[in-house]
């Protein structure tokens, strides 16, 4: 797809739902295996974690890791299926009374999925730096690295209540964007395709940096993968071309 071509419809496929076989980041999504977030059937996967539980110590511990990944990514999984079950019921009975609270939660459920699927991707166990064509961009948009991380580091500790800070390649204005997100739905720039997430729900830190959310946000830093973000914008380039 050319870029000028979704400037021009607008129509942005969603994360492995619609996308045809030939396309990069459906390529992207076939290779790495926790962005497939669904089955042939449409099913939602909870798919197994890049790496065991204790690899991102000591910046995030390992009690956490589990709980975090299998209860609250799971859950989403969980209740994003059933979204899509209810919708299927309401449509079959011809009864869409409720509809608009299933798509509500539907929107809440896939979008967590998306987002921790991303997430989980973006760490590593050691330190690493941006380079090649995702760094030229950062100086492009943001003047400089470090203009950029310290942008991400003030947005992800200010969300209002729980959420995430995420950049983004917005192909609207062909640009990488920062932006806050509130739960996992709200804020959400149309279009929009993330690229680094950080998770700043109270479940992703409590245990160990208790109500010190400004320090996780700093410890984060030290393990991104901007091996992944780049991957990640590499893919989110070609999907717009």
């Amino acid at each position: 797809m050319k870029r000028s071509d979704f400037l021009r419809t607008g129509a942005l496929a969603g994360a492995g739902l619609v996308l045809p076989t030939s396309n990069a980041f459906s390529d992207n999504i076939v290779s790495n295996d926790i962005d497939k977030l669904v089955d042939a059937n449409g099913n939602y996967l909870h798919q197994p974690l890049p790496y065991n539980e204790g690899f991102l110590e000591p910046y995030m511990d390992s009690e956490t890791l589990h709980l975090h990944y299998t209860f609250h990514h799971g859950g989403a999984v969980k209740g994003a299926n059933k979204d899509m079950q209810m919708i299927k019921k309401a449509l079959d009975d011809n009864n869409l009374e409720t509809v608009d609270f299933w798509t509500k939660k539907l929107s809440y459920h896939f979008s967590s999925h998306v987002l921790h699927s991303i997430f989980w991707t973006n760490l590593i166990n050691k330190k690493s730096e941006p380079k090649g064509e995702l760094l030229k961009r950062i100086d492009k948009n943001f003047g400089s690295f470090e203009r950029l991380k310290s942008l991400m580091v003030e947005t992800a500790k200010n969300v209002d209540g729980n959420g995430w800070g995420i950049v983004a390649y917005q192909p609207y204005s062909d640009s990488l964007t920062v932006l806050q997100c509130e739960n996992h739905e709200k804020l959400t720039q149309w279009g929009a395709i993330p690229i680094l997430v950080i998770d700043v729900w109270e479940h992703a830190y409590y245990l160990k940096y208790k109500n010190k959310r400004p320090d996780f946000v700093d410890a984060l830093f030290n393990i991104i993968n901007w091996d992944n973000v780049a991957m990640r914008l590499d893919s989110a380039l070609r999907l717009v071309r």
